[in-house]
């Protein structure tokens, strides 16, 4: 049977409301840069991710990388979003820092991501494909809510999230002081029209 995160994982991935959760640690491909994300070197990254995603994905369902076949959908993009200080303002995007990333099966491990990572580079030429690497992340208590709608509209989520912060007595985690969220991105951006747009929005909180 098919693996569908989207049906298995729905408090990971579908919040109906603002809440709070615990995660345990998941296998990522990543890669991290600085700048604004509307260049086109950011398409370039996220093309670099997943095309070894997918071949990670053929060769399990296959059967020719583990020791199970093993057939599932892909996950969705997530983004860590960093500036050096949190901003009083609007956020300049050539400042950004981030780490966009793909989670991949628990059975995954980093011998088979280096094996299909060298397949990918025999087929394509993409400069970032030397920079993604394989790490295991635990985010641990997090704070996460779904919003729908552009990515400029965001402000009005992390409001609410806000508010279920000072319910809860929780804290926002430091994170070497640098304003920081996650984002879960549930639909294309290409294909879906700005006010459907739905992003998982998340974070670390103690």
């Amino acid at each position: 049977m098919k693996y569908e995160w989207r049906k298995q994982e729905k408090d990971v991935y579908l919040p109906k409301k603002p809440g709070v959760l615990v995660l345990p640690a998941y296998n990522f491909i990543s890669i991290s840069s600085q700048g604004d994300p509307n260049r086109p070197a950011f398409s370039q990254q996220i093309e670099a991710l997943y095309s070894v995603a997918y071949s990670i994905r053929m060769g399990l369902k296959k059967g020719t990388i583990g020791t199970t076949p093993f057939e599932y959908t892909v996950y969705p993009l997530e983004g860590v979003w960093t500036t050096e200080n949190k901003p009083d303002g609007p956020v300049r995007k050539d400042e950004l820092i981030y780490k966009i990333m793909l989670r991949q099966p628990d059975q995954v491990t980093e011998d088979m991501f280096q094996e299909q990572l060298m397949q990918v580079k025999k087929k394509k030429d993409n400069p970032f494909l030397d920079q993604l690497i394989f790490e295991r992340y635990e985010e641990g208590l997090v704070l996460q809510a779904l919003h729908v709608g552009s990515f400029d509209t965001e402000a009005a989520t992390f409001a609410q999230m806000a508010e279920v912060l000072q319910q809860e007595q929780l804290a926002m985690r430091p994170t070497m002081d640098s304003f920081q969220h996650r984002e879960i991105y549930l639909t294309d951006p290409r294909k879906t029209a700005p006010e459907k747009a739905k992003t998982v929005l998340r974070w670390a909180v103690s």
